[in-house]
């Protein structure tokens, strides 16, 4: 009797750490995509600020005004996946409270895609580079 008054949140502390580390797994993620995004938009200006200091004019070929598209690109998922990593947690808390937890992949889809596409746009970007 002393259990059902109990709040569901105390009762399932454990899971509800889970759930609060997963999210910070998310979170963290988010935030290397999102730097990793910087640092693709800031190389080119870099290579360019480099060649300046080295007295060589290097001629700045159209497939290095992608790296500014892809840098702000990075930025703009890794701030949509830090949203619905929120979003995610939210939910399965509810859930959790409301013993009804359902897996759902879509976050780890978009990952797995995310990086997908990341991977090919870096290996054309490099072939067409050299």
């Amino acid at each position: 009797m002393e259990e059902e008054k109990i709040h569901p949140k105390v009762r399932n502390r454990r899971v509800h750490l889970a759930n609060e580390r997963t999210f910070l797994s998310w979170i963290r993620t988010s935030i290397g995509i999102m730097a990793f995004g910087f640092v693709v938009e800031r190389f080119a200006l870099f290579v360019r600020q480099l060649s300046v200091f080295l007295g060589k004019e290097i001629p700045l070929t159209p497939h290095h005004g992608y790296s500014s598209f892809f840098g702000a690109f990075l930025i703009a998922l890794g701030a949509v996946m830090g949203f619905l990593a929120f979003i995610r947690y939210k939910s399965i808390e509810k859930q959790i409270d409301e013993d009804t937890y359902k897996p759902s992949i879509l976050l780890d889809i978009l990952l797995v895609i995310s990086l997908l596409v990341i991977a090919i746009f870096l290996i054309i970007y490099i072939l067409y580079s050299i």
